[in-house]
């Protein structure tokens, strides 16, 4: 790796990103990243312009904050390489990785990993592509086993852990279950009380302002509520009481097999529904921001596998 872009210094952007998620299932590091490719650039003698980190990104698409300052920069000019620690830390997609790398091209800037497997020569830049392709099928596989797992899992009886239980409820020791969290769910009975008891509707602000006013934290900690989480939780069905009757015939023999039929259940639904996740960029007086679409599509009802879990211990009339 030894490009000088013109008879000046050697100039390197240094380049780390990590989804949230690959930092949530294999711990990566920016701050590990960053170090590789500090040590990389002063054993190849780069004058580093600038550390970008793109936190809790996708390399799945190339809207993200991070690189869109590396490319702002590679256009301005006076860049001799782009350095990341691996190839798919730049783009997952491997068109996507042609596009920049031709992007840059133009500007006199190279792309590095430090895990290049070939060089510059047409043979080189082939083995990279089938291998970039090959990791491509490698982690659809995975995905694929990882969605046969968790179907799995959830026609056990068992609930995946996400991020974050829904409100009123904390994760069991083994993370395959709920139980009831007593203060938060004392809020979601409110909740229940105040639009099926009161005749609140939904929509009111009255009911917003009211949790506002007196200060009870949101699920993600903050203490605005919206509208979207209070209409959500009313229709969820993990806070709706079910008797053994109604579950048994939505779960496997196993599984009902290990209820007791004499108390009331919630349904956690799995594989209910298709999300799927965009980032749109928007640009402003005040630079560029992103935003996070999400798109839900039902599922066929054939597809959904119900999961009983605790009771909430919300009333039925509620």
């Amino acid at each position: 790796m030894t490009y000088t872009n013109g008879h000046g210094p050697r100039r390197a952007i240094l380049y780390a990103r990590v989804s949230t998620q690959e930092q949530a299932d294999k711990g990566y590091s920016l701050a590990q990243q960053m170090e590789a490719l500090r040590e990389h650039a002063a054993r190849e003698g780069y004058e580093i312009l600038e550390e970008i980190a793109d936190p809790g990104q996708s390399g799945a698409s190339l809207e993200r904050p991070g690189m869109d300052r590396v490319r702002d920069l590679v256009q301005a000019g006076g860049v001799s390489v782009v350095l990341a620690q691996d190839r798919d830390r730049i783009a997952r997609e491997p068109a996507y990785h042609y596009l920049l790398k031709r992007e840059f091209e133009e500007c006199g800037t190279k792309i590095r990993a430090l895990n290049d497997r070939g060089d510059e020569s047409p043979e080189g830049e082939l083995t990279d592509g089938i291998l970039d392709q090959l990791g491509k099928y490698e982690r659809a596989k995975i995905a694929e086993r990882s969605r046969r797992g968790k179907i799995r899992k959830a026609r056990e009886g068992k609930v995946i852990g996400n991020n974050r239980p829904n409100f009123g409820f904390r994760y069991n020791a083994a993370r395959d279950n709920f139980v009831v969290d007593p203060e938060e769910m004392r809020i979601v009975g409110r909740i229940f009380h105040m639009v099926g008891m009161e005749g609140i509707t939904i929509n009111k602000v009255k009911l917003k302002r009211t949790f506002e006013r007196e200060g009870l934290p949101t699920p993600n900690g903050k203490y605005v509520w919206g509208k979207g989480f209070i209409r959500d939780s009313i229709l969820h069905d993990v806070y709706k009481p079910y008797t053994y009757a109604e579950i048994e015939p939505l779960v496997a023999t196993e599984v009902a097999a290990k209820l007791d039929p004499k108390k009331l259940y919630g349904i956690w639904w799995f594989n209910r529904e298709r999300v799927t996740v965009s980032q749109v960029m928007k640009s402003r007086a005040d630079g560029r921001h992103y935003q996070r679409r999400y798109k839900r599509v039902a599922k066929p009802a054939d597809e959904w596998i119900a999961v009983p879990v605790p009771d909430s211990g919300i009333p039925c009339e509620w």
